[in-house]
């Protein structure tokens, strides 16, 4: 996009170059659903629009029927109703077929760039056919890497079928952006070279967390997440469970909710364990979650299949220790295992209550100082590299 040429029949005429305008597209948008990849477009939008012209396109979560709401100085436009992301435990294929659907509305209007949410992936083939006609750029931003096995586990015979789209739609984006260094090699092993994979990692907000006092309401495992089967609060949940059979009071607060919440909160009063663990969805503000965290002894993060862990990462810069599991799809751990207070078990309930056991039963030591490299993982950064990856310079003083 230049500069106005100059008119043959009078002086030039000045004007200024337009900026870009780009288009996210994800199903599921803070602060209205919580999760890893709301918050990072939560934090990314932001950003990329002090350089460029942003609108995020998702489905109507808000209360009122306008199709369009400001948030953060972003503006959000709905294309589709809301549609409940899940059936059951699992994702819906009516919300993905029909937010799918849905983004054939990109076709008309001005658009420069097209970056989006790999989940559920059935929307990647449209907005392909979109990025086509309008000849723009396709980014797709992938928070987690399936393997087949992986989708078999979760889908039964079906997950052949599952698996065959996820390879396809990772040939489909002009460039990936992968949203940690583990799930980068994964897809990086997919495509085989045929689509450029960069990496953009998850982050936080070091200095606003270092600024925020702990809870007045001190407690002695604290976990954050949606409730959902894989996040395995269920197996922490257990571990507790045997922790208080072996005559230990501790205590521990789960903040999230979603669909598994009904079944969490079953299994917590057939245990008995009403008044050792305590569920919690109503804590909506990010600064009352960091107050929880920094007020807890420990950070219980069982998860079993994680993209990246953000909430794990801000425990880490809290200065409370952490506690994840080694299984193979917890990319967590990669975090986990860089921090000098980190704790990483076996992914069993046994292994769990031990681990938690040990650092609960160890004199309490001061908080320590933000980890060094934990600044690496800043939004500031990130967002620096999507935009990169969207094809927009970097603002810089003076000659590039």
């Amino acid at each position: 996009m230049g500069s106005n040429p100059e008119r043959p029949d009078g002086p030039e005429v000045a004007s200024a170059t337009p900026r870009p305008l780009v288009a996210f597209v994800t199903d599921a948008i803070a602060p209205f659903n919580r999760g890893g990849k709301e918050e990072r477009y939560r934090q990314i939008a932001p950003r990329v629009a002090a350089r460029a012209d942003v609108r995020v396109y998702t489905m109507r979560w808000w209360e009122s029927d306008a199709d369009e709401v400001e948030l953060d100085g972003v503006l959000y436009r709905a294309i589709c109703p809301y549609l409940p992301l899940y059936s059951g435990e699992r994702r819906s294929i009516r919300q993905a077929v029909g937010f799918a659907l849905s983004c054939l509305r990109l076709v008309r209007g001005r658009v420069d760039a097209i970056e989006a949410d790999h989940m559920p992936y059935i929307q990647l083939f449209v907005l392909r056919i979109v990025a086509w006609i309008r000849g723009v750029p396709l980014i797709v931003t992938w928070h987690e890497a399936w393997g087949r096995a992986q989708w078999l586990g979760y889908l039964g015979p079906a997950g052949a079928i599952a698996w065959s789209i996820e390879r396809i739609a990772m040939l489909l984006p002009d460039r990936i952006v992968a949203a940690s260094p583990e799930t980068g090699e994964r897809v990086r092993r997919a495509v085989s070279g045929r689509v450029p994979v960069v990496v953009a990692p998850n982050g936080i907000d070091a200095e606003s967390i270092r600024a925020i006092a702990p809870s007045p309401e001190p407690v002695d495992i604290v976990s954050v997440g949606r409730m959902l089967s894989h996040k395995r609060f269920d197996r922490l949940i257990d571990a507790v469970a045997l922790l208080v059979a072996d005559g230990h009071s501790y205590r521990c607060l789960i903040i999230g909710d979603g669909p598994e919440r009904d079944r969490l909160a079953a299994q917590i009063r057939e245990l008995g364990l009403e008044s050792r663990v305590e569920l919690r969805s109503d804590i909506a503000e990010h600064s009352e979650v960091i107050a929880r965290i920094k007020a807890a002894r420990c950070f219980a993060f069982p998860s079993e299949r994680e993209g990246f862990g953000i909430s794990a990462l801000e425990a880490i810069a809290c200065g409370t220790p952490v506690i994840t599991t080694s299984a193979p799809d917890n990319l967590a751990r990669a975090l986990v295992e860089r921090s000098r207070t980190g704790t990483v078990c076996e992914p069993s309930t046994p292994a769990l209550a031990a681990a938690l056991d040990r650092l609960l039963s160890a004199p309490v030591s001061p908080r320590q100082p933000v980890e060094e490299w934990v600044r690496e993982y800043d939004w500031d950064t990130t967002a620096e590299s999507v935009l990169r990856a969207l094809g927009i310079a970097p603002l810089t003083e003076g000659p590039a």
